[in-house]
């Protein structure tokens, strides 16, 4: 569950997106979003994402919700400040999610960036998605999926567009041929 602008980028060269916050008529609510995070109870972040979205976290529940685990990759988990709900690790992804999926709960959201998104596509361990197309061009910036190692088939679960132009696209991630 993540939006991106019409050019395929989910934030400016800097992190910052101004453009994603702009209202836009007829507003269409939350695009879903409160439904979403029922499911969740493990959210996957990189450290830019998590860093730049603690300005907003208490007001997010997903994020400030103590039953909530956050997963924050990071290249040194161990210089981290200690927070409840939050565990910082360097783990393998393929190692890391396959001690996660053995445990009980409910969805895992992957919240970005593009890195760590693309690391999970080249391990194989994403099953879906749900990209919100923003109507912007912004030109430059973060995309949405850093370069991959190999490409990633998509099938096509559901579409929506708005009246205000936003394009939700859901898709699974296709499984491996062998």
């Amino acid at each position: 569950y993540i939006a991106m602008s019409a050019d395929g980028f989910m934030a400016r060269p800097d992190g910052t997106f101004d453009w994603l916050e702009k209202p836009r008529e007829p507003s269409a609510g939350d695009y879903g979003y409160a439904e979403f995070v029922k499911n969740i109870d493990a959210v996957l972040w990189g450290r830019t994402t998590w860093d730049q979205v603690q300005t907003f976290a208490a007001s997010d529940p997903t994020i400030s919700d103590s039953k909530t685990k956050n997963y924050v990759f990071t290249s040194h988990p161990d210089a981290q400040p200690v927070k409840p709900g939050v565990i910082y690790t360097n783990e393998p992804v393929a190692t890391f999610m396959a001690r996660l999926r053995a445990e009980p709960g409910k969805d895992i959201w992957m919240m970005g960036g593009g890195k760590l998104i693309a690391a999970f596509l080249d391990a194989g361990e994403i099953d879906e998605f749900i990209v919100h197309v923003m109507p912007v061009y912004i030109r430059a910036g973060i995309p949405l999926i850093a370069p991959l190692q190999r490409d990633v088939e998509m099938k096509l679960l559901a579409s929506k567009a708005y009246e205000n132009g936003v394009v939700m696209l859901h898709y699974a991630v296709a499984a491996e041929r062998t």
